[in-house]
Formats: structure tokens, C-alpha cells, sequence
């Protein structure tokens, strides 16, 4: 019988059978048996039956190791890493996009730090202060753009002190947007969306 689990609850499942991984990576179910009997893939056996069960983290390790692109598993969340040396600006944006719904956040302090999270999280979006502890903004922008796994990713770059020179720099380096400090909530929140391709789904007040 065919597996009729529907998109959205493939979304938020933990568990998945062996018909449920082979809809989410779109490939047999005979080939996720194969990979899941010779290790390749982990997971365990119900006790006291043949059938084999997928936890969620081993099959989204997987999907990254085989390519395999992960909007069957994550529905329409949206990954955004936002890089910035202040703790606070960190926590306001996660704070922002956690009650708008829809985000998996991941934060970085560091142009090296946001290099290797773009790589290992591979982002929707980075939100990206201009002026880091090592490195300015747009040497970010042009190692994520020299990067074939990340050349799709939006860079919405968020900044206080620079000039319009530098946002040119900015935008010549591959970043999307810019906005400036202090930016206005509900603009901040409309942008991101628009960049991402979804619609609204809230509106917050305030400026910070």
C-alpha cells in the first residue's frame, strides 16, 4: 500500500518508516532499505519485527551527504543565520524570527564562524552586520558567493555606520540588501520575507 503520509506531516515527524524516507528523498523504497541495511543510512528496528525506523537527524545527515535537497523534510521553514558581534542584535533577531514561525535560526560572531556555518547549515538567508571582529561584510559576501554550494543563499546585510560608497561595496560583493540602523521592525521582518519568497505572516511593532 502506498505510504500516504502527507507533506506536512512529513515536516514535523521524528520518526520516519522506510516508505516515508524514500518519499522525502524521492528515490525507492527498495534503495532506502539497501542504504539502511548497509549502514549507510542509521536508524533502528522495532523490537520483535522486521520493520526499520529512521530517526530524523540520521535522515537529515543523509540527504546533506547524498545532496539530497531537504524541503520535503522541512516543510516551508526557512534556515537563517544572522552574524553579528552583539549578543543583543543576535537575540533580537532570533527573538524576531522565532515568534514570526517558519525559521530554524542558527546565530554567528564571526566572518570565520558565518564561513562555516553557511557551509554545514546552508542557510536561506544571512542576515550580515558590516563591521565584524575580523573581517568587514563584504569579504563575507564574496567568500559565500565564490561557493557553489551557497551561491543561491539571500545576504540581507544590516548596518549602522556605513557610507554609501561602502553599501555599493556591499552590493558589488554579491549582498541582496541593506538596511540601515535603526531599522523599523515591521519593515525588517517585510524584507526578510520578500526575500525568501513568503508571504507575511505577522506584523510586530517598534523600532530597535
Amino acid at each position: 500500500m502506498a505510504d500516504e503520509t502527507s507533506n506536512e506531516d512529513l515536516a514535523i515527524k521524528k520518526i520516519f518508516t522506510t516508505g516515508e524516507a524514500a518519499k522525502v528523498c524521492k528515490v525507492s523504497q527498495q534503495t532506502i532499505i539497501r542504504c539502511f541495511d548497509s549502514g549507510r543510512l542509521g536508524g533502528f528496528r522495532v523490537p520483535g519485527s522486521k520493520f526499520r525506523r529512521i530517526p530524523r537527524d540520521e535522515l537529515i545527515r543523509f540527504m546533506k551527504a547524498n545532496d539530497i535537497p531537504l524541503e520535503s523534510i522541512e516543510g516551508g521553514t526557512k534556515r537563517v543565520l544572522v552574524v553579528d558581534d552583539d549578543p543583543e542584535i543576535l537575540n533580537l533577531f532570533t527573538d524576531l524570527l522565532e515568534r514570526e514561525g517558519g525559521f530554524d535560526v542558527k546565530t554567528a560572531s564571526t566572518g570565520y564562524d558565518a564561513g562555516m556555518l553557511t557551509e554545514s547549515f546552508r542557510p536561506h538567508l544571512i542576515v550580515l552586520d558590516y563591521m565584524l571582529p575580523d573581517v568587514n561584510g563584504n569579504i563575507v559576501c564574496d567568500r559565500i558567493r565564490s561557493s557553489d554550494r551557497a551561491d543561491q543563499v539571500k545576504i540581507l546585510c544590516v548596518s549602522g555606520v556605513v557610507n554609501r560608497a561602502e553599501v555599493d561595496e556591499l552590493i558589488g560583493a554579491g549582498a541582496d540588501e541593506f538596511m540601515q540602523k535603526p531599522f523599523d521592525v515591521d519593515a525588517l521582518m517585510a524584507r526578510v520575507n520578500q526575500l525568501l519568497g513568503r508571504a507575511e505572516r505577522s506584523k510586530q511593532n517598534g523600532k530597535h
